[in-house]
């Protein structure tokens, strides 16, 4: 009787664990849910850089990295969602610079942004990464020699990527980081939905969900 009591409790216990588990990530998928549906600046700022139309249904928020390589692996994967599926998804980026250093490069990208080349300069960021941060060795006198190529000016770059309202668009991303629980560039979230076992495969079925439950007619 002893014995089985044991066996009783144990088995309570695995079936609780189980059950809370369960129960926390349902919690973690409406929680995110609805700081998107009632803080959806936790997501998205009047700063943040976005792409794709206005009346889209799906917001894909990526926290990232200029100089992270699996951002850049994964940008022609988004553009590839993006344009099968023209008007339906509004990519947001944000910023999360957690390597040493590695907030220069979203200054100079936004400073490239006051000459209206971001997504230019972006692009051609993540095109080249492998000469001016590989494996995070930054050297970022290579990505001056680089940068011409997106049509800016350089010098003026080099002023404007000290302004203090670019430093307090990094300190505002990097405390929504901390807010939604952000750890590794990327981070995606869709619809507020965190991404929450990271992979091509995964990215494309939480997307792909959240198209279904916007235009369940289409």
């Amino acid at each position: 009787m002893k014995y089985a009591l044991v066996g009783i409790t144990c088995l309570v216990l695995v079936l609780a664990f189980v059950v809370g588990n369960n129960y926390y990530q349902e919690q973690q998928a409406q929680k995110y849910g609805f700081l998107a549906a009632e803080n959806a600046e936790l997501f998205i700022r009047d700063h943040s850089r976005t792409f794709g139309s206005d009346d889209a249904k799906v917001y894909l928020v990526e926290f990232m990295d200029p100089a992270c390589e699996t951002c850049a692996a994964f940008a022609p994967f988004i553009k590839q969602i993006m344009d099968a599926n023209p008007g339906k998804i509004k990519l947001v980026l944000r910023y999360a610079p957690f390597h040493d250093g590695a907030d220069d490069f979203v200054k100079i990208l936004e400073a490239a942004a006051m000459q209206g080349k971001y997504w230019e300069t972006l692009n051609l960021m993540f095109a080249t990464q492998n000469i001016w941060a590989n494996h995070h060795n930054y050297q970022p006198e290579r990505l001056w020699e680089i940068l011409p190529r997106a049509g800016v000016d350089i010098e003026q770059i080099k002023k404007d990527m000290h302004d203090p309202a670019i430093a307090k668009i990094i300190a505002q991303d990097m405390a929504d980081v901390r807010a939604l629980d952000v750890q590794k560039t990327p981070g995606y979230f869709v619809n507020g939905k965190p991404l929450q076992v990271f992979g091509y495969r995964q990215l494309s079925e939480l997307i792909q969900s959240e198209l279904i439950a916007q235009y369940p007619k289409e």
